[in-house]
């Protein structure tokens, strides 16, 4: 925070400053210590640092030399008016292109990401530990945080603690009701380590069992989104793990008999057919600083289709949804009130994708085993 980095042009070379605020003591007694101008440049890679005090008058001085300048708009009104109002300087936005730099992790951000899916795995675990029938939404919610928090790491987004009906919530967070014996409870949550982010979700029942009804979805969703991470392969594009999910999906709604249709039918033109009544969100999405990173399926704002390198980090989280409460569409009884979502954080490599959240288990043995163990 309050803090500017710059890169300039030099000679042959490209120079980059990092600006912070100076050492005051006054003010580190109340808001805390600072590093300094003195320590800044230990601390970074960057090649100087330089007081925020002397910010204007260094970009002023290269600004009046050069002709091309690149400012990410709307978050120093100062900077902003410096750059549109230098004369025979050319400005331009670098988003776009700093997008592209963070779609492709390199060997260090892979290792984060792994830390993070590790922690946020180790939390889901625990939660499934202690899980017990009548347990509330937020006692788990206070597991799976306190334990990012003791691993020196804070949530990515706030979690999600869905039993029962508000499972079929895809943004649920309110985490303040009971969950009851018989009920499912899904878990979307994640931390970051050194800002990079980690999304997991789990479904199971908190008694430990599923029925019949619970295990014919989940065992539907597991397939599908095994399905999708087979299709995160290099060189494939981006929607092949969507389609590939929902392939596996429509066709299961059709033999549960939720749907009367044929596949080609129940998928749709675009695949927007019925089967979206019940899974109405994409596979997946970029995973980086950002949960929901830069990116995205297409190379820039309007470009092709993107096609998926080595590098990329992404989620594949296939759900179906199945609320008491809705009225748009019908809701099989047999189904009422199940809402499944798996998701792990997935790693394009150059052969097989890498599961970064693969410590956190998925099969139905795997989790009723776990369920209320540490009681």
């Amino acid at each position: 925070p309050e803090a500017v980095f710059m890169a300039h042009h030099d000679a042959d070379s490209w120079v980059t400053t990092l600006f912070v605020q100076p050492r005051d003591t006054k003010a580190e007694i109340w808001t805390g210590r600072r590093v300094g101008t003195e320590d800044a440049a230990f601390g970074w890679p960057v090649d100087e640092s330089q007081s925020m005090n002397d910010l204007e008058d260094i970009v002023a001085a290269h600004l009046g030399a050069c002709k091309q300048a690149y400012l990410i708009q709307d978050v120093n009104p100062t900077l902003d008016e410096m750059v549109s109002s230098a004369v025979g300087t050319d400005s331009a936005d670098p988003t776009p292109i700093l997008d592209e730099m963070r779609v492709r992790k390199s060997d260090r951000e892979i290792q984060l990401m792994q830390e993070s899916a590790d922690i946020a795995s180790a939390a889901l675990i625990e939660a499934m530990r202690a899980t017990y029938s009548g347990i509330g939404e937020w006692q788990l919610q206070a597991v799976i945080e306190g334990h990012f928090t003791s691993n020196k790491s804070q949530w990515s987004y706030p979690s999600i603690i869905g039993g029962g009906d508000n499972a079929t919530i895809l943004h649920y967070n309110v985490n303040s009701a009971d969950i009851g014996d018989g009920e499912l409870v899904l878990v979307d949550a994640g931390c970051e380590v050194e800002g990079y982010a980690s999304d997991i979700t789990r479904t199971w029942p908190v008694n430990g069992k599923f029925n019949d009804a619970q295990r014919e979805i989940y065992e539907l969703v597991l397939k599908a989104q095994i399905a999708g991470i087979e299709a995160c392969q290099a060189g494939s594009p981006w929607t092949a793990m969507h389609h590939a999910t929902s392939n596996v999906l429509a066709q299961g709604l059709i033999d549960l008999g939720i749907l009367d249709c044929s596949l080609e039918e129940a998928l749709g033109e675009d695949f927007d057919g019925p089967y979206r009544n019940y899974f109405m969100h994409g596979t997946g999405h970029m995973l980086g600083l950002d949960v929901h990173d830069v990116g995205g399926g297409r190379q820039g704002d309007e470009g092709p289709e993107r096609e998926l390198e080595p590098g990329i980090v992404l989620t594949v989280e296939p759900g179906l949804y199945f609320g008491t409460w809705r009225t748009d569409v019908e809701i099989p009884e047999r189904y009422s009130g199940i809402g499944v979502r798996i998701e792990d954080d997935v790693l394009i490599t150059g052969g097989d994708p890498v599961v970064l959240s693969s410590n956190c288990p998925k099969t139905i043995d795997e989790i009723e085993a776990l369920i209320g163990s540490d009681r």
